[in-house]
C-alpha cells in the first residue's frame, strides 16, 4: 500500500485493497488521502493543500467515482434482459434503435466491436437533442470498421438508450433493481453524492480537462457523463470496495450470493468467458499474473480497478484517486503489481484452500 501513496511521484494520493478467495477476505486495507488538495498549480504543477486539519484520511468505506467500472454493472443488466428473454445478442441494434447502421449487433456493443468511435464531445452541447444527434450521426456510419476491437464509451452509452426503451425505465433504476437493490449494495448509486467519505477526483479545468468544473468531489469527474445528466452506461457510479467484493462474489458464485440470485450461471459465463461481454479479460497490464487463465475485470479512468479470476476463485478490488487533484499519465503498473502479489499468494496457499 505504501508503494501506492508515497513514492516519487505517487501513483495516487490514496488507496484501498481489498481482495479475497472463497468466503475469505484476505486483505482489507486503506492508505493515504481521500482528500488533500484543494486545487492544482499549473504553474508549478503540483496540487495545492488543503488546511491541515481538513485532510480527510482514506478509509476503507470510501465511497469512490467507479469511472468505467460501471460500464460492468451496465453489461450486467444488460443480460439481465437476454436472460429473461426481453432481448438478445446477436440481434440488431437497429430493430431497437433505428439510428444504427445495419450490422451492428447487442453483442458487437459489449464487446467492442461496433466500429464506433471511442468518444464524442456531448460535453460541448448542452442541449439532449443535440447530444443524442452526436451519436446518431456516427451510429448510422461508423468511422472504424466492423468487427475488430475499438474500445468505446459509446458502446454502453448505445446499451442505455437500448435498455430504456425496451423496458421504459431509465438505467439508474435497472441498476438498483437488477443489481445494487437484491445485493444490498447499498453504498453504490448515481451522483451527486454529499462529499463527506467521498474520494477528491479532480481540480478539472482545462488545458489538461475538457471544461471548466474545479474541484470535484462527489460529483461525476467524466465529463460526458457529466454533460448527460450524471446516469450514463459508461460512467456515473460511486461506490465502495465492500459493495465491489460482493458484486465479485456474485460473479464467482455464478450468479448468487447467500438466497439472493441475479443472474444464470450461463449468463455470469457469456460475460466473462473469452472474449468477454462488456468485461476485459486476461490484460496483463492491470492483472499482472492473474492473466492468462481467464481473469476478467475492469479498470476506471479516476483510478479504479477489479480483477475475477474463476480458475482460483479469487478477486481483487483495487480503488484509488489518481487523478486528485489532475488527471495523469500514471499507467497500471501498481495495479499489475497487486494482481500479481495476489497471484503469488494463492500459488503458495495451504491446502486448506486460505491464501
Amino acid at each position: 500500500m505504501r508503494a501506492l501513496t508515497e513514492g516519487r511521484p505517487p501513483w495516487c494520493p490514496g488507496a484501498v485493497v481489498l481482495a479475497g478467495r472463497g468466503p475469505v477476505v484476505a486483505v482489507e486495507a486503506a492508505a493515504g488521502w481521500a482528500a488533500r488538495y484543494r486545487a492544482h498549480d499549473p504553474e508549478r504543477d503540483r496540487g495545492l493543500d488543503l488546511p491541515r486539519d481538513l485532510w480527510e484520511p482514506m478509509r476503507v468505506g470510501t465511497v469512490f467515482d467507479l469511472a468505467s467500472l460501471t460500464k460492468l454493472f451496465t453489461a450486467v443488466v444488460t443480460v439481465q434482459q437476454v436472460e429473461r428473454g426481453r432481448l438478445a445478442l446477436d440481434v440488431p441494434v437497429a430493430a431497437h434503435l433505428p439510428a444504427f447502421a445495419p450490422g451492428i449487433t447487442v453483442r458487437d456493443l459489449l464487446r467492442h466491436t461496433s466500429g464506433l468511435a471511442p468518444e464524442l464531445p456531448f460535453h460541448a452541447h448542452a442541449d439532449r437533442a443535440d447530444q443524442l444527434a452526436l451519436l446518431w450521426a456516427e451510429a448510422a456510419a461508423p468511422s472504424g470498421p466492423h468487427g475488430a476491437h475499438r474500445y468505446s464509451d459509446l458502446n454502453p452509452l448505445a446499451l442505455q438508450l437500448l435498455l430504456e426503451r425496451l423496458t421504459g425505465r431509465p438505467l439508474d433504476a435497472l441498476v438498483r433493481a437488477g443489481i445494487t437493490g437484491p445485493l444490498g449494495l447499498g453504498s453504490t448509486c448515481y451522483g451527486p453524492l454529499a462529499p463527506q467519505g467521498v474520494a477528491a477526483t479532480e481540480d478539472q479545468r482545462r488545458p489538461w480537462a475538457k471544461v471548466d468544473r474545479g474541484p470535484l468531489r462527489g460529483e461525476v469527474h467524466d465529463e460526458n457523463a457529466w454533460a448527460l445528466g450524471g446516469v450514463a452506461g459508461h460512467a456515473g457510479l460511486f461506490s465502495t470496495a465492500q459493495d465491489l467484493a460482493v458484486l465479485c462474489r456474485t460473479l464467482l458464485n455464478g450468479g448468487a450470493y447467500g438466497t439472493t440470485r441475479i443472474l444464470d450461471p450461463a449468463s455470469v459465463a457469456a460475460l466473462l468467458d473469452p472474449p468477454g461481454l462488456g468485461f476485459a479479460v486476461d490484460q496483463p497490464y492491470f492483472m499482472g499474473e492473474l492473466a492468462g487463465r481467464g481473469a476478467a475485470g475492469h479498470t476506471g479512468f479516476t483510478g479504479t480497478s477489479l480483477v475475477l479470476d474463476r480458475a482460483t476463485d479469487t478477486f481483487l478490488v483495487l480503488l484509488a484517486n489518481t487523478v486528485h487533484p489532475r488527471r495523469r499519465a500514471g499507467g497500471s503498473a501498481p495495479r499489475a503489481a497487486a494482481a500479481t502479489h495476489l497471484a503469488r499468494a494463492v500459488a503458495h496457499a495451504d491446502p486448506s484452500g486460505r491464501p
